[in-house]
């Protein structure tokens, strides 16, 4: 894959770009009613995936500013993808979304650049939360 130009001009843009990455179809519909839903003032979804590999496809067309990532996926984890997009885009935020809520994970996850973590299940106002405090602080 072709590295992912910087992108940190793009965070200071009205509008960001997320990517939601999710073997689940409910959980990503989810992510997606809440943001657009207006939850997460100006962002907007512009690419779905089912698991890492797609994401990393994904990410090449759409080059988004932040992901929702699953752990457990087939094909590509969550954890293996993770590691490849910060390689290719160190400015990607991305918010782990997963139902493993062991510590060892979430540092794991952590370590190959996540930047925060949501255990599934997840209310609306909790994911909404995490993805605003990831943004303001990015």
């Amino acid at each position: 894959m072709d590295a992912m130009p910087h992108r940190t001009e793009s965070r200071r843009r009205a509008t960001r770009k997320l990517m939601v990455v999710d073997d689940s179809n409910i959980i990503r519909n989810r992510i997606v009613r809440v943001v657009e839903a207006g939850r997460v003032p100006a962002v907007t979804v512009v690419g779905m995936a089912r698991n890492g590999k797609e994401a990393l496809e994904l990410c090449q067309q759409h080059w988004p500013d932040v992901i929702t990532m699953d752990l457990t996926m087939p094909e590509m984890d969550g954890i293996a993808c993770t590691e490849s997009l910060v390689q290719v885009n160190p400015d990607v935020l991305i918010l782990v979304v997963s139902a493993l809520n062991d510590k060892t994970t979430a540092l794991q996850a952590l370590q190959k650049g996540a930047h925060g973590f949501v255990c599934k299940p997840f209310t609306d106002d909790q994911l909404a939360a995490a993805l605003n405090e990831l943004l303001e602080g990015s």
